[in-house]
């Protein structure tokens, strides 16, 4: 099991925590999972032997303590830490930890697993070679430099990127096309082939800046363009007020834009778990294969 679907999806026969241990969304301190002891879920926690849980270091405690206090509940053995079971966590506190809507240092820092009254009796074991950076070790010990907070920073604590990894601006406004074409090189030539679309990315920190790479990518797409727009209504509005283009003007984090533009052959995001025994959860990428008219295949 993981925290997220994402990694959950490459797992095989994997499920994220959530959905395997009936974890509640909204979660706080003491609480236990939603299954019961008579559940198929329990008979499975009692017959397991081992229980491994990656991206721990992304979850809040909370959560894995609602586990323990599940365990131990349908286990008999309350004074057991999992009910007597053994747990193997994973997990890297340099990575994501926990959000906490806007909180604090401190409130996030307590949300972590360290924070937990289970991590006293844990045992540590450090994994000290990156096997995803055989290929580039340079790269690999640039990260550890960051993670560790060695890396050499500024007045103001910021770190400069190398100039290996960096796409340098001109100024002249062609700077995404620069990027875009550095990402997807070829993309004309390329853009059918679903391993080269799906092992590629532009991140941003910024939706409006998200939004103009996704219209730019959209615009560099051959073929036919498809619009979906959304259905926005405004409950307890009798009289109004809020009118439709008002509604249509946000996009909230986790939905897509009013006007969602596609074409053949580009990728997309599935932003909600549908499927996630067979690969289909928050985060998986797809590319578009068709158009229905109220239904996309990817």
């Amino acid at each position: 099991m993981t925290t997220s679907g994402v990694a959950a999806s490459i797992m095989p026969r994997g499920r994220t925590t959530h959905s395997r241990f009936k974890i509640p969304l909204s979660i706080e301190d003491g609480a236990s999972c939603s299954f019961t002891k008579q559940s198929g879920t329990a008979k499975l926690l009692r017959m397991a032997s081992l229980i491994l849980w990656d991206e721990a270091s992304m979850t809040k405690r909370q959560a894995v303590e609602a586990l323990d206090n599940s365990m131990r509940d349908i286990t008999g053995r309350r004074h057991q830490p999992f009910g007597g079971k053994a747990v193997v966590f994973g997990g890297d506190f340099r990575q994501v930890l926990p959000v906490v809507r806007k909180g604090s240092r401190g409130q996030i820092i307590d949300a972590t697993l360290r924070s937990s009254y289970l991590w006293k009796g844990m045992h540590q074991l450090r994994l000290i070679t990156n096997m995803r950076a055989h290929n580039d070790p340079w790269f690999a010990d640039y990260l550890l430099r960051v993670g560790n907070g060695t890396e050499e920073t500024d007045d103001e604590g910021n770190i400069s990127l190398p100039q290996d990894i960096c796409v340098p601006p001109t100024g002249d406004g062609v700077d995404l096309e620069k990027l875009i074409d550095h990402v997807f090189p070829a993309l004309d030539h390329n853009m059918s082939d679903p391993n080269y679309m799906t092992s590629r990315a532009i991140l941003s920190t910024k939706n409006d800046n998200v939004d103009k790479i996704n219209t730019r990518m959209i615009e560099r797409f051959q073929g036919e363009e498809k619009i979906y727009h959304s259905f926005d209504s405004a409950e307890d509005d009798p009289q109004g007020y809020y009118a439709p283009e008002f509604l249509n003007n946000p996009t909230p984090n986790g939905l897509p834009p009013h006007a969602l533009k596609l074409k053949i052959n580009c990728p997309i995001i599935l932003l909600r778990n549908i499927d996630p025994a067979n690969g289909l959860c928050n985060g998986t990428r797809l590319v578009v294969r068709g158009f229905q008219r109220n239904a996309i295949d990817a």
